[in-house]
């Protein structure tokens, strides 16, 4: 099933479970507007390439299009229609005022130089630009692209329109627009929400043991976050592989060892040393092994599909944590479900990126920068009371987190449509 397939069989569910009607379903089932576009770039040897790119723009019944561009190999029309389905329900979910859009090029972009990768970004804008803007459709970074990426967008986007409009695109280096706390977004968001879960739960930091499936800037600082507040981080793992160490790990270790070696994957031995317990018991996993490593909490920070049919029937954890996209099947929601597993979805747990994205729109508009403190500050007062609500819907339809996250976005979206007229 592809991706797109299994979110429209999401909303599928939670429009039946709140009884919306077929018309709506209807609407939040098709993309507004989907761009496909040949984008020609120069190469360094002086050979002509074509690279595919796409822009998809679901639905903007609650504000412009807001979402990021993708940078893969194996990018493709049905995986951008499904990210831009999840970005017009994560913004609605937490209730900020923007719609769902998701950009993609099929590249490989560590094959490229860096002039390659401007020339090719810069093409793309000069493609796409008649459909973005501040007030019609703002991407920002997604996987493989960065704020150097995004100030290449405005920049050529200024050029374009004749004028500097940093609105754009969000996500930006500070020193041209960008806002603070957004590196940490994602993590934080998250955060507030498990925060949330646990105290409802009646669970304590010190006593839960987590693992972090995606050791990245999202994981790395999520586990950050957690052993600061006193959790014990048991198990790291990045796309080669991670480890494992029952008394805890060092999120600042883990992260300087990957820098140094680009993995964690060859850690596990020095944590005896590290920890200076004679009964530390280190060892290394792989990326699927860690997924069933003993644990009260899962965090998956890493990619699509990571959580099966094939081993959700394995998961130890209490409560999973998705601050990757779409990491956990339908098929498997339903195993977990049963089992009383807990699974914080995506489109609440990792909201935090997009909405701190809204509050770098709110700074260009009038020119104030917020700070770090500001912004985690208000993150937090949209994230907890979002997790709240989406608690209420549970309890209210008897459903799972998800179903209850789905239900909590369209019932803002369908609000929205209503108010402006179907078509």
């Amino acid at each position: 099933m592809s991706l797109f397939k299994s979110t429209l069989k999401q909303i599928k569910k939670a429009s039946t479970l709140m009884e919306l009607d077929e018309e709506m379903v209807s609407i939040l089932s098709n993309p507004n507007r989907i761009v496909e576009v040949s984008v020609p770039v120069r190469m360094d040897d002086g050979t002509l390439k074509i690279f595919k790119g796409f822009r998809v723009e679901h639905n903007n019944y609650c504000g412009p299009y807001k979402g990021g561009i993708r940078y893969h190999q194996h990018v493709d029309m049905e995986e951008v229609k499904a990210l831009s389905a999840w970005m017009s329900l994560k913004c609605s979910v937490v209730g900020i005022p923007l719609g769902g859009g998701k950009g993609g090029i099929i590249v490989n972009p560590k094959e490229l130089s860096e002039g390659e990768l401007e020339r090719m970004t810069r093409k793309y804008t000069e493609m796409i630009a008649p459909i973005i803007g501040p007030d019609k459709d703002v991407p920002a970074p997604d996987v493989n692209t960065n704020g150097k990426i995004m100030a290449w967008i405005a920049d050529e986007y200024a050029k374009i329109v004749g004028e500097e409009v940093p609105g754009v695109v969000t996500g930006k280096p500070l020193e041209v627009g960008g806002i603070e706390g957004r590196d940490t977004a994602t993590a934080m968001g998250g955060f507030f929400v498990l925060e949330d879960i646990m105290k409802e739960k009646g669970m304590e930091p010190a006593k839960t043991k987590v693992a972090v499936q995606g050791f990245g800037n999202a994981g790395g600082i999520a586990a950050k976050l957690m052993v600061e507040a006193g959790y014990n981080v048991v198990a790291a793992s990045d796309s080669k592989g991670g480890i494992y160490c029952n008394h805890g790990i060092f999120p600042d270790d883990i992260m300087k060892h990957k820098l140094e070696k680009k993995s964690v994957t060859d850690l596990g031995p020095h944590m005896v040393e590290l920890h200076a317990k004679d009964d530390t018991d280190c060892y290394q996993v792989s990326n699927e092994e860690l997924l069933e490593v003993d644990c009260d909490v899962l965090v998956l920070a890493a990619l699509e599909n990571q959580i099966t049919e094939k081993n959700a029937d394995k998961i130890k954890a209490k409560i999973v944590l998705e601050l990757a996209n779409g990491p956990t099947s339908p098929e498997a929601d339903e195993i977990l479900a049963e089992r009383g597993v807990i699974v914080v979805p995506d489109i609440l747990a990792n909201a935090g990126g997009v909405t701190v994205s809204y509050f770098e729109m709110l700074q260009n508009a009038s020119g104030r920068s917020w700070t770090r403190d500001e912004v985690n500050k208000k993150l937090k007062e949209i994230m907890v009371p979002s997790c709240k609500e989406v608690s209420l819907n549970m309890n209210k339809y008897n459903c799972t987190m998800r179903e209850a996250a789905f239900i909590t976005s369209i019932s803002r979206i369908e609000k929205k449509i209503m108010q402006k007229g179907r078509v």
